[in-house]
């Protein structure tokens, strides 16, 4: 089993009490995740964080704050996730972009909507991120900014910094 983690981002915003949430097509079902994906080589994990926003959500995504780092063994494929997630605001939205391979649409929750909606998340990850940023976690950006692919997978996939 490869324990090298993949290495992903996930950017995590709220407007009047309301999380950006979509709905993506994975394995004939479909979950619900913030706008999340791998970081690729070459890029930042905030360059990452920002592509990965705008192409699935369709908003333009400004990181403010490291809300966590966050590891998770996915129980059925046995897939180690490091999860780097931000918190921020979003602007400049596109209704007219093509999303993502995979994603249905997007929507605004509140968190008793995702509660409502458990057994549809993409991972634990989804609602623990929700938690952690509506407790007050932030870190500063300056922690991670410099980090590429081969620096974050570096990190003890051990560790959970949350």
């Amino acid at each position: 089993m490869n324990m090298t983690p993949e290495v992903t981002v996930a950017a995590v915003t709220e407007t009047g009490g309301r999380f950006l949430l979509v709905e993506e097509r994975v394995n004939r079902r479909l979950l619900f995740n913030q706008p999340a994906g791998h970081v690729e080589r070459g890029e930042t994990l905030l360059e990452a964080v920002m592509r990965e926003a705008r192409e699935e959500s369709a908003w333009r995504f400004h990181p403010h704050a490291l809300l966590g780092v966050y590891r998770w063994r996915n129980p059925l494929s046995g897939r180690c996730v490091l999860r780097f997630a931000f918190t921020g605001s979003v602007s400049d939205h596109d209704p007219q972009q093509r999303l993502d391979h995979g994603i249905v649409r997007t929507h605004w929750f509140a968190r008793a909507e995702l509660e409502q909606r458990r057994a549809r998340l993409r991972s634990p990850l989804v609602l623990r991120c929700v938690h952690d940023y509506l407790a007050g976690q932030r870190q500063p950006l300056d922690s991670v900014a410099g980090l590429d692919l081969q620096s974050a997978a570096a990190i003890s996939p051990s560790a959970t910094i949350a």
